[in-house]
């Protein structure tokens, strides 16, 4: 069993997946299984067709953000419900997005077990969350330097993960954790150098080891017996659960992710400033044909013109020639409905379990685990 704050779960991860993919009812069937379920914070609203017809044409980003922390509470609520007080309900909020801050402190108050942070250092969690003492603090990071600095940082503050997941780039889908593409499959990020370099730094730092949750990659129960070899205390998976029965995206979704073959698979510079991988689709394929001549032409629009402000940085919006010109949310709400055309289809590099067969969480938590005694 995976340890996590007082609370014994499964030492099974689902990761979150924006925008929109894994919400109340994925979420909620993992944490039912007694594993972690995890809701992506990043623009709910778009489950929500009354609050779409609010917010859906505006551009008043005080009114969609609003919604946003409205579609938030609803879905971790009703995740709770279907969870039945098993697992855990945990958020996912990416350090990057212009919203996050509410988003964590509006996690808390609507009820999640636990926060999950990536796409950044959050030095200032503990801070975020000092009035709910109960939450548990998860970081995602992919190097044992970066695991150094937020420790230090975070002793500072009295406060310590509650959990760590460890994510490789070269294997998951969405944001990775390099600076740049060529980084991307550096083997300083291989799980049999970060793993026993954390627990080097817990020993030479005198704290209690914390739980390490491997994430990448993680497609069998092969990958998942040599997770906790190397000293894992549980795994994460993203894309075997975001084709599950339950998962939030429509049934096209499901299809491109299982149906994509590795030459389907692109790793580029997102507009976020992080290397992402994701599924070759039509729009895909122009954006990066034309990406060259995008970045050249880059210029500062002052504020978002498409969507709303969802990033704190954003390349398209902040005239940044060296990452990516285009408007993330648009085409992962595109991929979120099943638009082929235009969606952006975050994917991570390996095979699913069931190959293009959409099966129910139940039997990926058992496929996985089955072998997993304790």
């Amino acid at each position: 069993m995976l340890a996590i704050r007082g609370r014994q779960v499964r030492p099974l991860v689902q990761g979150g997946m924006g925008v929109g993919v894994s919400a109340h009812r994925l979420a909620g069937a993992v944490a039912r299984e007694g594993c972690v379920g995890t809701i992506s914070s990043v623009d709910l609203r778009r489950h929500h067709p009354d609050l779409m017809r609010e917010t859906g044409r505006s551009r008043d980003k005080q009114a969609i953000d609003r919604a946003n922390l409205t579609a938030l509470d609803r879905e971790i609520r009703a995740a709770r419900e279907i969870a039945g007080g098993r697992g855990m309900v945990a958020v996912n909020v990416m350090r990057a997005v212009s919203q996050y801050a509410d988003y964590v402190r509006q996690s808390c108050a609507s009820g999640a077990e636990a926060i999950v942070v990536g796409a950044g250092l959050p030095f200032d969690l503990p801070e975020l969350t000092a009035a709910y003492p109960e939450v548990a603090l998860i970081p995602i990071l992919s190097e044992a330097r970066a695991i150094g600095l937020l420790l230090k940082k975070w002793q500072r503050k009295g406060r310590l993960p509650d959990a760590i997941v460890i994510e490789h780039p070269r294997y998951a889908g969405g944001h990775l954790g390099a600076a740049n593409l060529n980084e991307v499959a550096d083997e300083r990020f291989d799980f049999a150098q970060v793993l026993p370099a954390a627990q080097r730094l817990f020993e030479q730092m005198k704290i209690a080891p914390i739980p390490l949750i491997v994430a990448g990659g993680i497609n069998s129960p092969q990958k998942v017996r040599e997770a906790l070899a190397l000293g894992a205390a549980g795994v994460q998976a993203g894309t075997p659960f975001a084709v599950a029965e339950e998962g939030d995206a429509h049934p096209d979704f499901k299809r491109v992710l299982a149906g994509a073959r590795p030459g389907d698979i692109v790793t580029f510079m997102s507009v976020a400033g992080l290397p992402a991988r994701a599924v070759r689709t039509p729009w895909l394929d122009r954006y990066l044909e034309k990406e060259a001549v995008l970045k050249a032409r880059a210029r500062a629009r002052g504020q978002c013109t498409l969507a709303f402000d969802c990033l704190e940085l954003c390349g398209l919006r902040d005239g940044n020639p060296r990452v990516g010109q285009f408007c993330i949310d648009h085409h992962l709400a595109a991929a979120l409905r099943g638009d082929v055309e235009h969606g952006l289809f975050f994917r991570g590099s390996e095979s699913v379990p069931f190959g293009a067969s959409i099966r129910p969480v139940r039997d990926l938590t058992e496929h996985l685990l089955g072998s997993v005694r304790g």
